[in-house]
């Protein structure tokens, strides 16, 4: 365990008092050990309820075909796509906390890794149904792979971009999983130490044997790193592959060479924003307000506002080579997203990704808690509609004014992405329910270093000049769980 004095100009990263190993243990392993409260029954049952849209939609869709959907000759990418992009892009910021924040030793990942892991796997679960629906002959899905000679053929259309979805999704999906159960394998075990009867069996065949010698934590280590360094590269690659179902084609607006790094830029921000809203409602609901701070939450609003000023930066980018090319083609794709039918997406696109970001430049806004959970939904819409906006209004109107057309959703295109909504916010309460929230293991290396207890009685003994001290003590004035008396404790020597 770290025991090294942190500088006291570094907020904690746990506040509350009395806090002691036993103490992350039993906090963190509440809402896995005991029944669940009356929140989680009522998210569990609107998630569950939107679940059920979504089997009834995609279960029409495959007797009737995609024809159910609103797509038309002219629009034959829609909101399916659409949504599969938005959620790939989702899932981008738990490979990012997970994996590059490590290899940077980024101490406070430690409190969000675990919940942030878990929404990328059930965020490409559910950009991985849209692929399938969108095939039209969901049960010869197995053709995208690489088949053996029986089957006819040995190799794939690597041509195809949706063999590219195929490899991406699958390779980014089971990287996440492994580096996710790796992580759970120590916290796995500490249910299975306290657990009776069936549920002790259960986590004792979840924990692989884990238990706990130095030789164990030390492979765990070295797997936890070498795990971090493949995802890395995956952080670039999967959302790189994505841009590239577009930028490779000819369509205007679609072939530009921007594509991939603004995607990508757009991924981790529409990322940062969902980890976001879901770990501002994780703290209140299931008491983690000691262990996701104020720190955590400002940290993620600095990176979300970064992340929105590069896609500000591609908006315009766009907008000036579409100008800049001399291609009537390429200007009047812009010119019919500015000011065509589709105009109040655009715009909508352009007011949720690029001014509300730029409103966390206030400190006050970027520490409080509402704001930050409404500003972090209204991102995530707007990248919906960016998404919508790249998609439809390339395509609606193209070459040939004969074949222009609009695009309308039908009931099925809604019921499926809404209950794609229910599907995942359902998968993320079950995981809730069964598995630690927090990485207890990694929560625990910080209590000896960069806790407010740790920072408080290391104050008390004069480690710190008081001028620090009397930074230390204003900035903590802005946490929701440090009260007066805590405060004033840090003037008594």
């Amino acid at each position: 365990m770290s025991s090294h004095n942190e500088s006291i100009l570094r907020e904690p990263l746990i506040t509350g008092k009395d806090i002691t190993y036993a103490k992350i243990t039993d906090d963190i392993l509440l809402p896995v050990e005991n029944k669940p409260n009356k929140a989680w029954w009522i998210g569990f049952t609107v998630a569950a309820l939107g679940a059920m849209l979504w089997v009834i939609s995609v279960g029409y869709t495959f007797w009737t075909g995609i024809g159910a959907w609103g797509l038309n000759k002219t629009v034959g990418w829609a909101w399916d796509i659409t949504d599969f992009v938005w959620w790939v892009g989702i899932g981008h910021a738990g490979t990012l906390i997970s994996a590059v924040l490590l290899i940077f030793r980024q101490n406070w990942r430690n409190s969000i890794n675990r919940s942030a892991e878990a929404m990328t796997i059930f965020a490409v679960i559910c950009a991985a149904t849209y692929v399938v629906a969108h095939m039209g002959r969901p049960w010869l899905a197995y053709w995208i792979f690489p088949l053996p000679n029986q089957f006819g053929s040995l190799w794939v259309n690597f041509n195809s971009p949706l063999v590219w979805d195929a490899f991406a999704i699958s390779t980014y999906f089971t990287v996440s999983l492994v580096f996710w159960y790796c992580g759970l394998l120590p916290d796995i075990a500490s249910v299975r130490d306290r657990a009776s009867g069936v549920k002790k069996r259960v986590y004792s065949i979840l924990s692989f044997g884990w238990n706990g010698s130095v030789k164990t934590w030390q492979r765990f280590e070295i797997v936890s790193l070498i795990l971090a360094g493949i995802s890395t590269p995956l952080v670039l690659s999967v959302h790189t592959i994505v841009s590239m179902d577009f930028a490779t084609s000819v369509i205007p607006g679609w072939h530009t060479t921007i594509f991939p790094p603004y995607f990508v830029a757009g991924a981790i921000f529409s990322g940062f924003a969902m980890v976001q809203t879901l770990l501002l409602i994780l703290r209140k609901v299931m008491n983690f307000e000691d262990y996701i701070t104020m720190f955590h939450i400002e940290a993620m609003n600095k990176i979300i506002m970064v992340t929105g000023s590069i896609v500000g930066i591609a908006y315009l980018t766009e907008l000036f080579i579409a100008w800049y090319s001399g291609s009537e083609y390429e200007m009047y794709a812009f010119a019919n997203r500015i000011a065509g039918p589709y105009a109040w997406a655009y715009w909508a696109m352009m007011t949720c990704n690029v001014i509300s970001p730029q409103l966390f430049w206030f400190k006050k806004i970027r520490t409080s808690i509402p704001i930050s959970w409404v500003l972090s939904i209204v991102v995530n819409i707007g990248m919906w509609f960016e998404r919508f906006v790249i998609i439809v209004t390339s395509l609606h109107r193209d070459y040939l004014p004969s074949s222009w057309a609009m695009f309308y959703p039908t009931w099925v295109d809604v019921g499926i992405f809404v209950g794609s909504i229910g599907l995942f916010f359902t998968l993320f309460l079950l995981f809730l329910r069964f598995l630690p929230g927090i990485a207890i293991a990694e929560v625990k290396l910080l209590l000896k270093s960069s806790s407010l207890q740790h920072k408080t009685k290391t104050v008390q003994e004069g480690a710190f000049p008081e001028e620090q001290v009397e930074f230390f003590r204003n900035s903590l004035e802005k946490y929701d769980t440090v009260t007066e008396t805590d405060i004033k404790a840090l003037r008594q020597k």
